[in-house]
């Protein structure tokens, strides 16, 4: 596998921007309005909304690449945690995406294990995350990498009130 897991650097944004944006519309735009893809794609994954996010101290982002071609990315940052959560030093995975050519091929596995690995470094011991109620796929390969079915929480694209699982795993220290 060709495949380089590496941090992003704030050099990243505009390809990270470019790659998100395509990547939730493939996965999220034949199931929803277009209009709310569109708002929720330019409040979320515009180019300075990145190059802040990379910038963040606090947050970590890891890529995934091929001959330097983007095929994903994880992201981590702090904030306020779902009351479902009731592990210590929690921490949200905010991100993870593969590109679909990229499925079935582990390159999903690696950058969860690197994932992790990144979280227990930044001293989390409880990982979180919200998957749309409506993405069993998602569902089942975050319940292949050891996370549970911990509550729900309300998720807004554009305009639509829509409902996430949360899911959750202990992080082990030797991680």
């Amino acid at each position: 596998m060709t495949v380089l897991l590496r941090p992003a650097a704030d050099t990243d944004a505009d390809a990270l921007a470019t790659f998100a944006a395509r990547a939730f519309a493939e996965s999220f735009g034949a199931d929803n309005r277009p209009g709310d893809v569109a708002r929720f794609l330019a409040a979320n994954y515009s180019r300075e909304r990145q190059h802040r996010e990379l910038t963040d101290p606090a947050w970590t982002t890891i890529l995934a690449e091929d001959d330097q071609a983007l095929v994903g990315f994880a992201q981590l940052c702090p904030g306020s945690t779902p009351a479902s959560v009731t592990g210590s030093a929690p921490l949200e995975l905010a991100r993870f995406y593969v590109d679909a050519v990229w499925h079935g091929r582990g390159v999903a596995q690696r950058l969860m294990t690197a994932t992790i690995a990144a979280a227990v470094a930044g001293g989390a011991r409880t990982l979180w995350l919200g998957v749309w109620e409506q993405n069993p796929r998602a569902i089942a390969f975050y319940e292949k990498c050891g996370f549970t079915d911990v509550g729900e929480k309300s998720f807004v694209l554009g305009t639509d009130v829509q409902h996430d699982r949360v899911m959750a795993r202990v992080l082990s220290v030797e991680a």
